[in-house]
């Protein structure tokens, strides 16, 4: 499934199930909270915070996905085509970072 299916995907659910699309504001001050749930995971799975009898059930793919999810909400309501700016931004990248990081004494093993 391409991102464009999947951005067509959340315009249909939001008019069948959501009668309409929060304001823009709502929808990224949403992304914030969403986005912190994420970290909230990371930070306590795989970092070295103590992770909470209560958060052990949390589903990091379902969390993502609802970053996904509003990230398209606001996709649909601003006219952007995120397929189309995704392969924007990675020819971008490729171009910038053609050599960065492998020159990156960093990252060498």
């Amino acid at each position: 499934m391409g991102l464009k299916s999947v951005q067509k995907q959340v315009d249909e659910w939001i008019k069948s199930h959501g009668v309409r699309y929060f304001n823009e504001l709502t929808n990224m001050a949403q992304l914030t909270e969403e986005v912190g749930e994420v970290a909230r995971i990371i930070a306590r799975r795989y970092g070295e915070q103590t992770e909470k009898e209560s958060d052990k059930d949390k589903d990091l793919g379902e969390e993502l996905a609802d970053v996904i999810f509003v990230v398209l909400c606001l996709a649909n309501q601003t006219g952007i085509d995120v397929e189309e700016a995704f392969q924007k931004n990675i020819a971008h990248k490729t171009i910038r970072d053609k050599e960065r990081h492998r020159s990156n004494p960093k990252l060498k093993n």
